[in-house]
């Protein structure tokens, strides 16, 4: 348990003191944002602010993790190290995609289809691998079973695993890059994600049928080691916050909010929690469906909108709310979504 509190608080040291540096470095070289002309006008100003800060969030967590296990002495497992290279792979999406912006000085960079083909190597290759690696208990970081709080009867083949596990990986690498419009939106409301995955984390290792006879014990491999590597997340996370709150000094970019998605997502598929994430990334899916709607809705009305724009924290600001407002009342959400997965999680153990 000690290396939850050490790699949190080594990932909110770290990220906190290691983001002022980063910001100075890329404000020398002139790695600033591009702003949508098409997007509320109150956005222009932050034209130029400093980007790609999910570089050092991802460095934090590295770091923070590999402390944490040098200080408690624990091993590192299979799940943390298939999550870490998972979302290392989608950083490099996310930081061509960053950088095609800053290099042609546009708000758009990698076109649609080479993003998702990006994102489809690196889940698939994660969902692949996943399914390897057993232990001694032969269980595998990733189940053959759909699992909605806890793992099902229902046996998926190793091909419909995959494709399950790139579903999750892209929709919610996706839906969290669509959260990323306002100044600590996504690094809040990922940050009520991760410490969630932490306590069900514990709660899964301490009922974990390798420890009790329980009738609903939980069969899952490394479920300890994923509430560390949450916990590196959650505290790296609020150490950025601070740089990244309203008015931020610096954004996460691509690089970081795909990245995010991506661990959300590889914590909930290796938990054996993946349609949990429905709950725990409440805001994420509002967020998303906010701009399926208005894609629909303006093809099927050839031109009408449904929000004045989407995402939907663009349709409340063109509609007279401030920034902060909100990005606060968001956040409220997001809790009560992540509360009410939490609910969900602990009543499935208590009525069962």
């Amino acid at each position: 348990m000690k290396g939850i509190l050490y790699a949190g608080a080594s990932g909110l040291f770290l990220s906190m003191f290691l983001t002022p540096l980063f910001i100075r470095l890329v404000t020398k070289r002139g790695y600033g944002q591009q702003i949508r002309n098409d997007g509320p006008t109150a956005h222009q100003v932050k034209r130029g602010t400093p980007t790609m800060g999910g570089f050092v969030i991802l460095v934090s967590v590295l770091i923070a993790y590999l402390t944490s296990h040098l200080l408690a002495g624990s091993d590192i497992s299979t799940s943390a190290l298939l999550i870490l290279a998972m979302v290392g792979g989608l950083g490099v999406v996310g930081f061509l995609d960053d950088w095609l912006k800053i290099v042609k000085q546009r708000s758009l960079g990698l076109t649609a289809r080479a993003k998702i083909a990006g994102q489809t190597l690196v889940a698939g290759a994660f969902g692949y691998a996943g399914l390897h690696f057993v232990d001694k208990y032969g269980l595998a970081p990733i189940s053959k079973h759909l699992s909605t709080v806890r793992d099902t009867s229902l046996i998926l083949g190793s091909a419909l695993v995959v494709l399950w596990i790139l579903l999750l990986i892209i929709g919610t690498s996706n839906a969290v890059n669509l959260t990323d419009g306002l100044d600590g939106l996504a690094s809040g409301a990922a940050i009520m994600a991760f410490l969630a995955f932490v306590l069900i984390g514990i709660w899964e290792f301490r009922q974990s049928c390798d420890y009790t006879q329980a009738a609903h014990c939980y069969a899952v491999r490394d479920p300890l080691d994923v509430a560390v590597l949450a916990a590196a997340f959650a505290g790296s996370c609020t150490g950025f916050l601070w740089w990244n709150t309203s008015p931020a000094k610096v954004f996460m970019g691509d690089v970081g909010s795909l990245s995010l998605g991506g661990a959300i997502a590889g914590m909930a598929i290796t938990l054996r929690t993946q349609l949990l994430l429905i709950p725990l990334g409440g805001l994420f899916i509002i967020i998303t469906l906010s701009v399926i709607i208005q894609v629909l809705y303006f093809k099927a009305t050839k031109g009408k909108r449904f929000f004045k724009m989407a995402p939907l924290q663009h349709h409340f600001e063109l509609s007279g709310w401030g920034e902060v407002t909100i990005v606060v009342r968001f956040w409220i959400i997001a809790g009560i979504c992540v509360a009410s997965g939490l609910g969900l999680f602990y009543a499935q153990w208590v009525v069962r």
